[in-house]
């Protein structure tokens, strides 16, 4: 594909990926995500409690808090605002890691992933969903070798990115200044053996078609699997 896009990248390009393992000194699991100019800090934890609907059900609870620094924009946002964008986010990133961890290895524990953008240029959703897995993996680990999980509890990896129509191109992995003038975001989570998580679309302009949708989703798959292959050049093979 020709490059056309004010970065240089191609349309089916993903931005330049980094992950920063062991990012925080003090937590279970951790690790920084950097995508092109956004840069998000997932952290994991757990407690020995569960919510009230999981007693006696032999299964754990796992779920995600989501916020961004004053600065991580270039307009000062109030520290601790939570807005309906926050709580969405933060159930897609919940959902997004439930869907692949094994509830009952987990026992009555409730693990905590704490998404933290320091740096926002797009795709922090889709970002904290691909890194907190990270998190939560090294989180797993460490409770194995503690003794107090028997098993990996990961049944597959995710990861999530974006796609976008763009004067009636569709681009992977957009950043703000593409994705604030986009005609269609959508928003694509899938696991590495290549099932679905959950799709998060919208026509911001003008409807698309299924031919459009599909055309989407077919490059979100290569982009997912290009971020599964950095997860793996980070922590190898689930075990």
């Amino acid at each position: 594909m020709n490059t056309f896009r004010h970065d240089g990248r191609c349309m089916n390009e993903l931005r330049p990926v980094r992950i920063v393992p062991h990012f925080l000194k003090y937590a279970g699991g951790s690790a920084l995500l950097e995508m092109g100019h956004t840069r998000v800090i997932c952290a994991a934890s757990y407690v020995d409690e569960i919510p009230p609907f999981l007693r006696e059900t032999g299964e754990g609870w796992l779920t995600a808090e989501y916020a961004m620094l004053p600065m991580s924009t270039e307009t000062r946002s109030p520290r601790g605002r939570t807005t309906g964008r926050t709580y969405e986010i933060q159930r897609i990133v919940g959902r997004s890691l439930r869907a692949i961890t094994d509830l009952r290895e987990i026992g009555g524990r409730t693990i905590y992933v704490d998404c933290d953008v320091i740096q926002a240029d797009g795709g922090t959703r889709t970002a904290s969903i691909t890194g907190g897995f990270i998190a939560v993996y090294f989180l797993f680990q460490r409770m194995k070798e503690e003794g107090l999980i028997s098993a990996l509890p990961l049944k597959d990896y995710v990861a999530a990115v974006s796609v976008g129509l763009l004067d009636g191109e569709v681009l992977l992995d957009l950043d703000y200044s593409e994705d604030s003038k986009a005609e269609v975001d959508l928003n694509v989570v899938m696991t590495g053996s290549g099932k679905i998580v959950e799709i998060q679309g919208t026509a911001e302009k003008t409807p698309f078609d299924e031919k459009t949708l599909k055309k989407m989703l077919k490059m979100a798959s290569r982009g997912i699997k290009a971020l599964i292959e950095v997860q793996k050049s980070v922590i190898g093979d689930l075990s």
